[in-house]
């Protein structure tokens, strides 16, 4: 059964070049370095973590341990998902595209309209990866996100902020609730290069918007949208991040997990006309995914009164 099409465009003279679809998300977390991308895994990889207290001690003839160590290990086990699209040539018959699938009984789907599937397609993915990144929920068509994961591990940092039933994260608070999130990040990684607060496209608007009444205009209106700083830690605008909650950590200790890259690019389109004799075409994409951490106990979490 073919996917249900709904052909809502008309012939108006010279068919305009190109379709338009809504904005989509980018998976920016990933495409701006946010995590570690860990590839190539067909099955489980282990990620090992190694801890230790207080390393030096007081000097000795005789050799004494001065440290304990802790290992332990996560796993990163990507989930498979898939997209499944069918579409029937005879949809297409009565748009305005109809003169490019040919003459003949035995027609194609509309070569612009091809292309233009197979870049929706892939964006729609992408999109839908950058949500579960962090609000994801294993079930089906998703898996646990970073979120979801902090507030499972109970060596978490966790603070409790602002009521999202009130309004959440807004012009008024964001300063003071950015502030509970520093103050709780640990020594051992405060001003670490890849330190990062991954906050929502809603909260970095009310942080400009603050410090634009606080007369910083001109300090900022021209940089680049996630290149700003707030009391030393930079600010990474995550667009799956929900809206307010946020999450202190360093890039190299949050992981993605896939097999290979490229499955979330390649978009297959299959005419079934030699195959079985129909005149369905499928849209087919297949992919691996998933997200974890290394060492809870290096990551602020920051949710909203219930």
């Amino acid at each position: 059964m073919a996917t249900t099409t709904s052909i809502t465009t008309t012939y108006a003279g010279e068919k305009m070049a190109g379709f338009i679809s809504a904005a989509l998300l980018s998976a920016n977390s990933l495409d701006r370095g946010g995590m570690e991308v860990k590839s190539n895994i067909k099955y489980k990889q282990v990620i090992k973590t190694f801890v230790t207290d207080s390393l030096v001690a007081d000097g000795s003839c005789d050799f004494a341990d001065t440290s304990t160590v802790t290992l332990g290990e996560r796993y990163l086990e990507p989930k498979e998902f898939q997209v499944n699209l069918a579409l029937c040539k005879k949809d297409f018959r009565s748009d305005w595209d109809a003169i490019s699938m040919g003459m003949s009984a035995h027609d194609n789907l509309p070569p612009s309209f091809q292309d233009y599937l197979i870049g929706y397609v892939a964006a729609k993915v992408a999109e839908t990866i950058e949500n579960t990144v962090w609000q994801g929920a294993d079930g089906a068509g998703s898996f646990d996100g970073i979120n979801a994961l902090a507030t499972a591990d109970g060596d978490v940092i966790d603070v409790t902020g602002v009521s999202a039933g009130a309004g959440g994260l807004t012009a008024l608070n964001i300063i003071d609730e950015l502030g509970k999130v520093v103050d709780a990040i640990p020594q051992t990684i405060y001003g670490r290069e890849d330190l990062y607060i991954y906050i929502s496209q809603k909260a970095y608007r009310a942080y400009v918007r603050a410090l634009g009444a606080q007369g910083f205009v001109d300090r900022f209106n021209n940089q680049e949208l996630g290149s700003l700083v707030f009391d030393g830690v930079k600010l990474f605008v995550a667009n799956g991040q929900e809206d307010d909650t946020m999450v202190c950590a360093q890039s190299s200790n949050l992981y993605f997990g896939t097999g290979l890259m490229n499955d979330t690019n390649e978009v297959k389109v299959l005419d079934m006309a030699d195959l079985d004799g129909s005149q369905n075409v499928r849209v087919i994409m297949r992919y691996t995914a998933t997200v974890n951490f290394g060492i809870g106990s290096e990551i602020v979490l920051y949710t909203p009164q219930a």
